[in-house]
């Protein structure tokens, strides 16, 4: 049986269908139409995506395999890490629905007070009313390249993002349930360009004229922020999702996380929040969101190790070869292809690409350790700063670039296996600089920097050196005139 309709405005809807709940607290309209909670088998089968692919293209055209290539950006393989967004997105819904049954008297009570006072403008966030929120906070950090935004979508495509409801244990029930919106930070941390871009963002999946009517009126951003709220309790949006929330740590991104904190505790509404290591330390120093937080899930994900997880997610692409002889995944290639990426998966991807164009159209058919250490010396050449940081292993260095800063993670993202002997050495190497690491923390990075000529810093560490007064050296350096040409009177 169909049962997908179309809004006025074109946008697909689902009509609800109500799943008898396993657990009783999920009796609950907005719950029970969500879809019904899967094995992790299921959850891989639903994320997998595979692009077609015919061994008998590896004899077509050079130019036609080239473009050919492109697949590869197609194809999403599942690992470990990939079903704990799943699970933490599900999870976020269901507990954020717990309090908002809308057959609730308390909870149909609190709605009708709120909108009231938000149109008499007397609403305030801080307002007591008998409202328990249920909902909580999620945190999706990630070392850039590694898919985070792209897994939170591949997630979100399993999740009917307009539901209508008619009629719910032979009772009329008429409403429109928005599941999820996604959004972006704004770069500069503005409050009232999210707000907007939430307007724009409803209006642009409902049909409705919300952006139209803040504009119209010139009205406040504080008007604004409580519409959010009653919007939000009039769609039942399930989950908002925040995306790039490292541009919360620039000015202005204090008032942005207090109203974030203020939609999970006086509206209820879950809020995922999705960035780049240098966005942690925000979390880190905001005991508002840490609280909120504490209580729910949390995915750090670093760049993939050399381990079986890195392993699987080569051999998800390595089929996708449009070579003539097809080249089998061996050891060394593996090691190869961990080296010029240091496991962060988009460079995966792209120097399997690379490599496969190189080889192809310069007649050579082929995949070797040196045709991938080659095409990954040309092809990213812009990331060698970032690739060698990473390559130490020297969290000082990769400390230089935000977006790559190592996480600790509460929970493995991937499972280690026995490394070769080199690998091996260094997990010992490792292991013996984090036993004599409270000796050292504070010391070596002041021993160790090196500042490049033409930092004025370079020349206090001189003077310091030869216990010598920073004018002298400022002035052998010609950054500072000699004093003593003036004292005497302009003569030499």
């Amino acid at each position: 049986m169909e049962n997908k309709i179309y809004l006025p405005n074109g946008t697909e809807a689902q009509i609800a269908v109500y799943h008898e709940p396993q657990i009783e607290e999920f009796r609950n309209p907005l719950i029970q139409a969500l879809p019904p909670m899967v094995s992790k088998p299921e959850i891989i089968e639903k994320l997998t995506r595979m692009p077609p692919f015919d061994p008998s293209e590896r004899n077509r055209d050079s130019w036609v395999r080239v473009h050919l290539l492109t697949r590869l950006y197609d194809i999403f393989t599942v690992l470990p890490i990939h079903l704990q967004v799943w699970e933490m997105i599900h999870s976020l819904l269901i507990q954020g629905y717990l309090a908002r049954n809308p057959f609730d008297k308390a909870y149909k009570s609190f709605v009708q007070e709120t909108g009231k006072r938000i149109i008499e403008r007397t609403y305030n966030a801080d307002m007591s009313f008998n409202f328990r929120s249920t909902a909580s906070a999620g945190t999706l950090i990630g070392v850039s390249g590694m898919g985070k935004t792209t897994t939170v979508n591949q997630v979100l495509r399993h999740i009917p993002k307009v539901l209508v409801h008619n009629e719910y244990n032979h009772q009329h029930y008429n409403q429109i349930q928005l599941t999820w919106v996604r959004l972006e930070t704004p770069h500069n941390a503005s409050l009232k360009a999210l707000c907007l871009q939430f307007f724009m963002k409803v209006d642009e999946i409902l049909g409705t004229d919300n952006f139209r009517k803040m504009v119209s009126r010139n009205l406040s951003t504080d008007f604004m922020v409580n519409s959010i709220a009653q919007v939000a309790q009039n769609t039942k949006l399930g989950v908002l999702i925040l995306d790039e929330i490292q541009n919360l740590t620039k000015r202005g991104g204090n008032q942005l996380i207090d109203f974030l904190v203020s939609l999970i505790n006086s509206a209820g509404l879950p809020i995922l929040l999705v960035g780049t290591p240098s966005s942690y330390a925000l979390f880190e120093g905001e005991f508002r969101i840490a609280r909120r937080l504490s209580g729910s899930k949390e995915v750090l994900w670093n760049a993939l190790k050399y381990d079986k997880t890195f392993r699987l997610f080569l051999e998800g692409i390595w089929r996708y070869q449009w070579l003539r002889n097809y080249i089998p995944l061996s050891d060394e290639l593996v090691s190869a292809m961990f080296e010029e990426t240091q496991g962060i998966s988009d460079l995966v991807v792209k120097l399997y690409l690379y490599v496969q164009q190189f080889s192809i159209e310069h007649g050579l058919e082929t995949i070797t350790p040196e045709i991938i250490r080659r095409v990954a010396n040309h092809s990213f050449r812009l990331m060698k700063p970032m690739l060698n940081a990473l390559k130490t292993g020297n969290p000082y260095k990769i400390a230089q670039f935000d977006d790559l800063r190592i996480l600790n993670a509460k929970e493995p993202t991937s499972s280690p296996i026995p490394a070769p002997p080199v690998q091996k050495r260094t997990n010992v190497a490792k292991k013996d600089t984090k036993e004599t690491r409270p000796t050292t923390v504070v010391e070596k990075p002041k021993r160790n920097v090196d500042y490049r000529e033409g930092d004025l810093r370079r020349c206090f560490r001189i003077a310091k050196q030869e216990d010598v007064a920073p004018e002298t050296v400022l002035e052998k350096a010609g950054y500072i005139d000699d004093m003593t040409f003036w004292t005497d009177g302009g003569n030499r």
